[in-house]
C-alpha cells in the first residue's frame, strides 16, 4: 500500500480460487480492504506451469516483486529468486516472513503478537504489575514488518540503479519489531530503563501519562522537557493545589503519589474543558480521540490526515511531497477484477490471455 501511495505501479497476484465470477446482472460492491488501494490484481494459479510462466513473464518488466510465503514456498513454486533473477537481474526481491528465511522457528507459524514477544519488545510495553499488552498488530505486522519491507525495497531499488543489479530483502517482523526498540534498548544499556511500567515512556512517569476526564473520556500528558513540565503544573492548577509538596519531576519514588494527585486533579473536568485550556499549548497534550472523532479534529480536517474513498474513510498517504503529490485513486479491487487490462498492459496479447485462462492458469 505505501508503495502504490506514492506512485509505484504495484499489480498484486492474487490466488485464481480467490477470484470470484461477476454477477452481471448487479454492481459489484468495492473490496473493504483498505490495505489494497491504488492497485490491480491479476487472479493467477501458481501451481500451474502457465501460470508460473505468466509471473515469470512479469518479472521480466518488474522492479521488485514482494513474496510473503512460508520460507522455500517460492522455491518450490520455480518462482524464487534464482528463478527471477535468471529472468531479470535488475530484480530486487523482497520476502516478508514472521520469522526471516532462517532460524529455528522459520517454518513455523506464527502472527505479530509472537513475532513481537520473541524480539523482547512485548515485554516493554504495559503497566507496571500487569501483563504487557500487545499494541494491537502494528509493531509486528505494519511497522516492523510491512513499513520495514517497504524501506527495504526502496533501498535496493536505488542500490540496483547504480549497480544494475536486483538482491534478495529478508525482511522478517521479529528482526523489524526489536528495531523499533532500538532506543529503550540504548536506554537499558545506560541503566536508565527498568521494569516495564516505571519508566519515562511506559506510562511510569506522572506527565507522561493518559488520564480519565469527569466525562470518562481520556486526554493525554506528554511533558518531559522541564519548560513543558512547568506550564503543565501551572495550567492545570497542580502547582497551585499543594505548592509546597511538589518533588522534583525526575523523584522517580514520588510518581506513583504524584500519578493519583494528578488522576484526581483531571477528573475534576471534561475532555472537552481540558482541551479549552491546554490545546494549542506547550504542555504536550492532546484528546484522546476515538477512531470515529479522529477524522473531524480541526487538526486532522485541516491537514486532510483522513480521506474517504468509496464510502470507507481512512488514512491518507503519507508522507507528504511538495511536488509528487501522492493520492488514492479509488476503492481497493477485488481478487482478479485486473486480469485481462493489466496483463495486456504489461505485454500480454489478446489471444495468450483467452488462452491462458482456457488453459485454467489465469481467472
Amino acid at each position: 500500500m505505501m508503495l502504490s501511495d506514492m506512485g509505484a505501479e504495484v499489480l498484486r497476484v492474487d490466488r485464481a480460487d480467490a477470484v470470484r465470477p461477476k454477477d452481471r446482472g448487479a454492481s459489484q460492491a468495492p473490496s473493504g480492504d483498505v490495505l489494497g488501494r491504488n492497485r490491480r490484481s491479476v487472479g493467477v494459479d501458481l501451481k500451474h506451469p502457465d501460470g508460473r510462466e505468466t509471473v515469470l513473464r512479469l518479472v521480466e518488466k518488474a522492479d521488485a516483486l514482494i513474496e510473503g510465503f512460508r520460507p522455500g514456498v517460492t522455491e518450490r513454486l520455480g518462482l524464487g529468486p534464482s528463478d527471477c533473477e535468471a529472468r531479470n537481474p535488475r530484480l530486487v526481491y523482497g520476502r516478508m516472513t514472521g520469522w526471516g528465511q532462517e532460524g529455528p522457528y522459520a517454518n513455523a507459524a506464527g502472527h505479530d503478537i509472537n513475532y513481537i514477544a520473541l524480539s523482547g519488545t512485548l515485554s516493554m510495553i504495559g503497566r507496571e504489575g500487569e501483563r504487557p499488552v500487545p499494541p494491537l498488530n502494528l509493531v509486528g505486522d505494519f511497522g516492523g514488518g510491512g513499513m520495514l519491507l517497504a524501506f527495504g525495497v526502496v533501498c535496493g531499488l536505488l542500490e540496483a540503479s547504480r549497480s544494475g543489479r536486483g538482491q534478495v530483502i529478508d525482511a522478517a517482523m521479529v528482526d523489524g519489531a526489536a528495531l523499533l526498540a532500538a532506543m529503550i534498548h540504548g536506554f537499558r544499556g545506560a541503566g536508565a530503563w527498568g521494569d516495564r511500567g516505571t519508566n519515562l515512556l511506559d506510562t511510569g512517569a506522572f506527565f507522561y501519562e493518559v488520564y480519565e476526564t469527569a466525562d470518562g473520556r481520556y486526554v493525554s500528558f506528554g511533558s518531559i522537557e522541564p519548560q513543558f513540565y512547568a506550564q503543565m503544573l501551572e495550567l492545570t492548577g497542580l502547582a497551585a493545589s499543594q505548592p509546597d509538596s511538589l518533588p522534583g519531576q525526575h523523584d522517580r519514588a514520588s510518581w506513583p503519589a504524584m500519578k493519583q494527585r494528578m488522576a484526581d486533579l483531571v477528573r475534576t473536568k471534561t475532555r472537552d474543558e481540558w482541551c479549552r485550556i491546554l490545546e494549542g499549548t506547550d504542555v504536550c497534550f492532546a484528546p484522546v480521540l476515538e477512531p470515529d472523532e479522529a477524522p473531524h479534529h480541526p487538526h486532522n480536517a485541516a491537514r486532510r490526515t483522513f480521506v474517504e474513498v468509496g464510502g470507507v474513510t481512512q488514512p491518507a498517504p503519507a508522507p507528504r511531497f511538495s511536488r509528487t503529490v501522492p493520492s488514492v485513486s479509488g476503492p481497493p479491487a477485488h481478487p482478479g477484477d485486473h486480469t485481462d487490462d493489466a496483463l495486456a498492459d504489461w505485454g500480454f496479447e489478446p489471444a495468450e490471455i483467452d488462452r491462458l485462462r482456457s488453459a485454467g492458469a489465469l481467472r
